[in-house]
């Protein structure tokens, strides 16, 4: 089939990746250039934790969060050695730190930490409880550390904490990374035309006008995130902020997330020192830059984390919105010609392969599809 996907964010690369794996020919348009941009994604950590989203998020973001997991690894896999990369799912340390310098994606598998203060206990075992509550994780998935068992996990934190949860499932990827290898394999796939920095003016089932010129293909899928809210009103922003920090004196291996009276903090470690410290989600599309409220609060969290922290310096902020519809789950929306695939929320990176899996499994199977995922393939309801 001939195919257009209109935006190249996570959800677009990857749905493109996928899609060309199955021998479609595909033209992607979008307004940003390939290796940059606006796009959410380029304001991401990377996580990929469906178990300490639990307590905050619908139960289907776990049910499909923990589907992308081996998606992830396969894609990564397949990334790695289609660019000549030697680093592969097992990677246990950020990559350029231990790996050979052409290796190309990375997916760290080595779980993910939670701790508290004294005074925010409270919180942490009643998240504890929540996550026991909902999902009943079997004692390998879900591990209750001491101090002595966090200190040889994590060094870095021994003696700062003395209990600790561990979700050993969870993992991360590099999201400018990502967004890099999956451009390089779309670039180079002979079925892959790409047209950047060209917005699209009008998109319609089976067509579309950009640059002035018209275009018509088989399908014509929309993954334009917030780009798509004049045709999908019930969109909003959900504002998130970040730091990146340069911390020669911290050595934290594992992302790291710290009970916090308003949210959870979490710190994720990259190469060179450098550190994403974030958590923030705002009720907003304001693109501003990030406040000094949010600013105080990341710094302050991650200084109390670990005091190496207080000698870092600070490489960037960075503020993105994330769309998202009422209920915060993902969508799919379909009409003859014509696919739209949104609301992926803060869960981008950890959801885009299973909505772009069931994007092709729809376009392939037909309406007698019958998705896993309740009500997340519906005939199209909003304005085309």
């Amino acid at each position: 089939m001939q195919i257009a996907i209109v935006g190249a964010g996570i959800m677009g690369r990857v749905l493109a990746w996928q899609l060309s794996q199955s021998g479609h020919r595909l033209s992607i348009f979008d307004r940003d250039p390939i290796h940059s941009g606006d796009a959410a994604a380029y304001t991401a950590a990377g996580m990929l934790t469906p178990y300490s989203e639990v307590a905050s998020a619908e139960l289907a973001i776990h049910t499909m969060g923990m589907a992308a997991l081996p998606l992830w690894s396969a894609m990564t896999d397949a990334l790695s050695v289609a660019g000549g990369g030697r680093c592969h799912s097992h990677c246990d340390s950020p990559c350029g730190q231990s790996h050979e310098p052409d290796c190309d994606l990375c997916l760290h598998q080595l779980g993910s930490l939670i701790v508290a203060h004294p005074g925010d206990r409270a919180d942490h075992r009643h998240f504890n409880q929540q996550v026991q509550n909902k999902l009943h994780p079997a004692a390998e998935q879900f591990q209750q550390l001491n101090a002595a068992q966090l200190a040889e996990l994590e060094p870095e934190l021994a003696g700062r904490f003395s209990e600790a949860t561990y979700l050993p499932e969870e993992s991360w990827v590099d999201n400018e990374q990502a967004m890099a290898c999956l451009a390089d394999a779309l670039l180079a796939n002979p079925n892959v035309s790409w047209f950047p920095e060209i917005p699209v003016e009008q998109l319609a089932p089976h067509s579309l006008r950009a640059g002035g010129e018209g275009y018509r293909f088989d399908w014509v899928i929309d993954c334009r995130g917030l780009g798509a809210k004049a045709d999908w009103p019930q969109l909003r922003g959900v504002r998130g902020e970040l730091l990146w920090l340069r911390a020669p004196e911290v050595k934290l291996k594992h992302l790291v997330r710290l009970m916090h009276p308003r949210y959870r903090i979490y710190v994720v470690p990259r190469p060179d020192d450098i550190y994403i410290i974030g958590a923030t989600q705002i009720e907003s599309d304001s693109m501003e830059p990030i406040t000094v409220r949010s600013s105080l609060e990341l710094l302050s969290a991650a200084y109390s984390l670990h005091p190496g922290f207080g000698e870092a310096e600070i490489v960037s902020t960075r503020v993105n919105c994330r769309p998202a519809l009422s209920d915060n789950l993902p969508a799919i929306r379909w009409q003859d010609g014509l696919i739209r695939a949104n609301g992926l929320f803060r869960h981008g990176f950890l959801l885009a392969p299973v909505v772009a899996r069931e994007v092709v499994n729809w376009l392939e199977s037909g309406e007698s599809y019958r998705s896993p995922y309740a009500e997340l393939i519906q005939p199209l309801a909003v304005p085309a």
